[in-house]
């Protein structure tokens, strides 16, 4: 039997892999098993895909990616602590108020996968970027026909 983490591709273990990364787990998570390959290994058998495990482990980044989008929304409704109990000095409840520290954990959440989304699909999460040119003063750009002529010898 050997000793330590497999290095050797199989159809298994890259199976489970992209089948965990597709279903939201990060590569470190799946890597720290000690059934698993280092994160190093994944990574060249991506750059050798073998097997075409390239196109395999990019799909299942794909996934990974939209399944975070629909978590945005998981995260964003979630008000689970966005209210804590006020109380006096002796613990009796005189109101609420805001938890400050869970709305900008909650937050913080969004606005990272929001980011990672648009840099790993970026033409559907990156904002749209569009150029214009125009003349002087926003009006029309003239036009201006030049010819080049030959000199006759």
């Amino acid at each position: 039997m050997p000793i330590g983490r497999p290095t050797q591709y199989t159809k298994e273990i890259a199976a489970e892999i992209l089948a965990r990364i597709a279903s939201g787990e990060s590569l470190r998570a799946i890597c720290e098993a000690d059934e698993m390959p280092a994160a190093s290994t994944v990574c060249l058998w991506v750059v050798d895909n073998r097997e075409g495990f390239a196109e395999q482990y990019a799909r299942a980044r794909r996934l990974q990616a939209e399944l975070l989008a629909d978590e945005l929304f998981d995260v964003a409704d979630d008000g689970t602590n966005d209210w804590m109990e006020k109380r006096d000095k002796d613990g009796a409840c005189i109101g609420w108020q805001e938890n400050g520290e869970a709305l900008g954990r909650s937050r913080l959440r969004v606005d990272t996968r929001k980011w990672y989304l648009s840099k790993v699909l970026p033409k559907i999460y990156g904002d749209k970027v569009t150029q214009e040119i125009s003349g002087p003063a926003g009006g029309p750009v003239e036009v201006i026909e030049r010819r080049i002529v030959r000199p006759v010898n």
